[in-house]
């Protein structure tokens, strides 16, 4: 009776065939374990300083020790106090060392991101930070990844831009007057980002309030010339070539150095003298005299 309990009421055989389906589930066609994808943070291995063995620590941890930080959650109040408290640490560590930033953010409440803006600004004064938007940059993220140290400010060439008014984080209850206090204070923080992100690209407060009427997009090209970031990053076949941008005499705004050469068939490319199958003494491409026998030019007026 205990024996048909501990299989659960399966027979000898049937237990057999249970276990064999279980294993089967993580082997594939091949009969070779499958290897999955961890569930959790990844994991990699770190050695300390004067230690003789490696230790294994989180991704994050181990890009916060080489001064980097990935920013791509939505920046509430928890994940900004994260933020301002690597920061300062970072900053403690070494006042004087790059500090790197890389976006991929969804979005952030209006006062918690004005109060990360306010911490980089305080670090920038000892220290170079620098931006790099990978994907997605909404709304007070778009803020912070321009906030950088000017020169140090880059995105990828299919990241994007979203600028946008940051409403109430949450539904506010109360009398008419506390309503009235809340949506004053949150107009108030609204216009002190419009104020500092028109001081980051050059333009006026109006301008800046215009375009952010409705949901502003901006590419990477477009936000150089917006004056949110200072330059893309394109890929090359070996290493990273940056796209260089020049000041238009006439308007003011940023537009990309290309060659204004056309290559056409007149236009020969090349350093080599361009010559007519080998011919020596002139020809197509050559500096003159007859290819013709006798030096005879080719021009026979017959009178007859």
């Amino acid at each position: 009776m205990m024996k048909h309990m501990a299989t659960g009421g399966r027979t000898k055989g049937q237990t057999t065939m249970w276990g064999q389906k279980r294993t089967g589930r993580n082997r594939n066609r091949d009969g070779k374990t499958l290897v999955m994808m961890p569930q959790g943070t990844p994991m990699v291995p770190w050695q300390p300083p004067g230690s003789d063995y490696a230790q294994f620590v989180d991704i994050y941890s181990r890009l916060y020790r080489e001064r980097i930080m990935l920013i791509g959650k939505f920046i509430d109040q928890q994940e900004a106090n994260q933020i301002i408290s690597i920061l300062l640490y970072l900053k403690k560590e070494d006042p004087d060392k790059k500090i790197t930033l890389y976006f991929n953010c969804p979005g952030a409440e209006l006062r918690p991101a004005l109060a990360v803006y306010d911490t980089i600004m305080q670090c920038k004064e000892t220290c170079d930070i620098s931006t790099l938007n990978l994907g997605l940059a909404t709304g007070m993220a778009s803020l912070l990844c321009g906030c950088g140290t000017k020169g140090m400010r880059a995105a990828m060439p299919n990241s994007r831009f979203l600028l946008q008014r940051v409403g109430l984080e949450r539904p506010f209850q109360g009398q008419a007057s506390d309503i009235g206090l809340e949506v004053s204070n949150m107009k108030k923080s609204n216009d002190n980002m419009e104020r500092e992100l028109a001081k980051m690209t050059g333009r006026s407060v109006t301008e800046v309030r215009n375009d952010m009427k409705r949901d502003f997009y901006l590419s990477s090209d477009e936000a150089v010339t917006y004056g949110l970031i200072d330059h893309v990053l394109v890929p090359k076949t070996k290493g990273t070539e940056i796209v260089e941008y020049k000041r238009d005499p006439w308007t003011g705004r940023a537009i990309p150095v290309t060659d204004d050469r056309d290559v056409d068939l007149g236009n020969f490319e090349g350093t080599e003298e361009q010559r007519y199958q080998d011919q020596k003494g002139g020809g197509f491409g050559g500096k003159g005299g007859s290819t013709l026998p006798n030096g005879d030019d080719g021009n026979d007026d017959d009178d007859d």
